[in-house]
């Protein structure tokens, strides 16, 4: 059963990066609109897809559920907002890095010895 169910989310998954690939940009109205008939998307050709105003995003794990897929946020990542590789990434990796740049620095500027000062600290004025 998994691998049908996980077969039929692959077909589901391409159609849908077709429907997003395939797509009609009207730059005068700013919205996208699907060039052709979607059957598993339960999306028609005409059906506007993007939108700048007033528009409801498509969101492919509500079509994932009406098709009845047990465990479906196992196929979709999360939301950038609620988690995934991206948010790990910036809360936990990039703040060491920072965290690491700084003690190096601080070292760094405590073991270096000053030059010798040119003219006793006056610059290169002749007075």
């Amino acid at each position: 059963m998994s691998s049908n169910q996980k077969e039929f989310v692959e077909e589901i998954k391409t159609e849908w990066k077709r429907l997003w690939r395939e797509r009609y940009d009207d730059k005068v109205r700013a919205e996208g609109i699907a060039l052709s008939d979607y059957n598993q998307l339960f999306i028609d050709k005409g059906t506007i897809i993007h939108a700048t105003r007033d528009f409801k995003a498509l969101n492919f794990r509500e079509i994932l559920k009406e098709h009845e897929i047990l465990n479906a946020e196992r196929y979709v990542s999360p939301d950038p907002h609620v988690g995934g590789w991206t948010k790990f990434v910036k809360t936990q990796i990039t703040s060491q890095k920072s965290e690491r740049k700084r003690s190096v620095q601080q070292f760094s500027k405590e073991t270096i010895e000053k030059p010798q000062l040119k003219k006793n600290g006056r610059g290169w004025l002749h007075i």
